[in-house]
């Protein structure tokens, strides 16, 4: 049982509650558990969603992501469907009873982001320590969706078929990349962080694919490489950020958008590019979370859906890219913004909400959401520094120093089917009072 005990009480009661939310979020498809996106809109199966949810909910262990990941494969696609957007290789975006689809078909595959983030997340669930029987299984999809990455020409882009959804990142609505002057983007649409996913699950890809000697791994090492140059030349806009994404025309569009916070930690940034996305985040933050974008952006609106607003998964991640490439300042400050949010709305995180001076919830916002409740779990993971690789053997601890939250301990942190209980002082040093049998920590 995950518990958390800290200086800063706020942190033990959003992490419990995220895992209550969680718990009450838990759908079965057969034998396989997997988080619903959220309640009440969104009670069943998505690509994007229920992965993230997953994901930053492995504090928890690999159980759920196991079930997701074989939830997703088994309705991987298979063939060239324009109505649905079904492609082989690609994961679906979500599934919906025929009498609750609405405008969506029942299975719909509209997502361009889902493929990447499901190799991905197997590889991080395999580093927590899911075991390798239940990972080989999954190998072929693996090989499928890295297929389905591969063979875009150029960047990996979408393009809405008037059926589906018009934007197929996870900023969906209809607005939801826009050019700084206010023009929405002309499509198809290659978004930055869709890029960043990309080139981490090829880098992953290769990992599993080397570990259980299957061919293709330098492959795809050397795409991911291919891919990062590509990016650096395309993307930077001459102000010196990331642009949301390439329209149609493969002009910037040059918004100055949370979309960037997902790029950090994927390894498409180098130290400096790095450095450079960590200071613009710092400018998007409110104190309840990260902008979706920048105020200065002509359609701004803290209570649009994404054009202003303030989403907690969006921050979360950007706040474990942070953690990840070593920038604890900026990091810490997202901690804050976090549990602020959290003492704002009764610590059950809604799906958005606006995060300018008083943090207003969005009207239509799910409550309890997935991926939002699971950016509880998710700040264990950055504060602790926590980076297991159990294939390896070993567990790795880096905490935010100075911690935002004072002294604190975690017990309860499931790695590979075991129990990980650490206490971190104010100043950042370890005490590690029980791990993993036959694990090294390393501090």
């Amino acid at each position: 049982m995950l518990a958390v005990a800290a200086d800063d009480r706020r942190l033990g009661v959003l992490v419990r509650t995220g895992v209550e939310d969680l718990e009450a979020l838990r759908h079965t498809d057969g034998s396989d558990v997997y988080y619903a996106a959220g309640s009440p809109w969104y009670l069943t199966l998505f690509g994007r969603d229920s992965l993230w949810a997953a994901r930053l909910a492995l504090p928890l262990g690999p159980a759920v992501a196991a079930g997701t990941l074989r939830a997703l494969a088994q309705r991987q696609g298979a063939r060239h469907d324009p109505d649905t957007d079904e492609e082989p290789g690609k994961i679906l975006h979500e599934v919906r009873p025929p009498d609750a689809s609405y405008h969506l078909p029942p299975v719909y595959y509209g997502t361009v982001d889902a493929t990447a983030l499901w190799v991905s997340t197997l590889a991080d669930a395999w580093r927590w320590g899911l075991p390798p029987a239940e990972v080989e299984p999954l190998l072929p999809n693996v090989e499928r969706a890295l297929a389905w990455l591969g063979g875009h020409e150029g960047f990996i882009a979408y393009r809405a078929n008037g059926k589906g959804l018009t934007n197929h990142g996870w900023k969906d609505s209809g607005d939801g990349v826009q050019h700084a002057d206010g023009r929405i983007a002309e499509g198809p649409l290659a978004l930055s962080e869709v890029q960043g996913y990309a080139y981490r699950a090829a880098v992953d890809g290769a990992a599993l694919l080397d570990a259980f000697g299957r061919p293709g791994a330098a492959r795809w090492r050397a795409w991911a490489a291919e891919l990062a140059e590509r990016f650096r030349k395309a993307f930077w806009c001459p102000g010196g950020y990331p642009a949301i994404a390439l329209d149609g025309a493969g002009a910037q569009v040059d918004s100055i958008a949370s979309n960037m916070g997902h790029l950090l930690g994927t390894g498409l940034l180098n130290a400096d590019e790095s450095r450079t996305v960590a200071g613009h985040v710092a400018a998007l933050a409110s104190p309840f979370g990260l902008r979706t974008v920048s105020p200065a952006s002509a359609g701004y609106n803290p209570l649009s859906y994404h054009l202003g607003s303030v989403w907690p998964h969006d921050t979360a991640i950007t706040l474990l890219g942070l953690a990840r490439d070593g920038h604890p300042a900026e990091a810490a400050r997202l901690v804050r913004a976090l549990l602020a949010a959290g003492e704002r709305f009764g610590f059950r995180l809604p799906e958005l909400y606006g995060g300018d001076e008083a943090a207003t919830a969005y009207p239509a916002a799910c409550r309890p959401q997935a991926w939002s409740a699971a950016a509880g779990p998710a700040l264990l993971t950055a504060l602790l520094g926590l980076d297991p690789d159990i294939p390896a053997g070993r567990i790795a601890l880096r905490p935010l120093a100075p911690s935002p939250v004072g002294a604190y301990r975690v017990s309860g942190l499931t790695i590979a089917g075991a129990e990980l209980d650490v206490s971190v002082t104010a100043d950042g040093s370890v005490t590690v009072h029980s791990a993993p049998p036959g694990v090294e920590v390393l501090r």
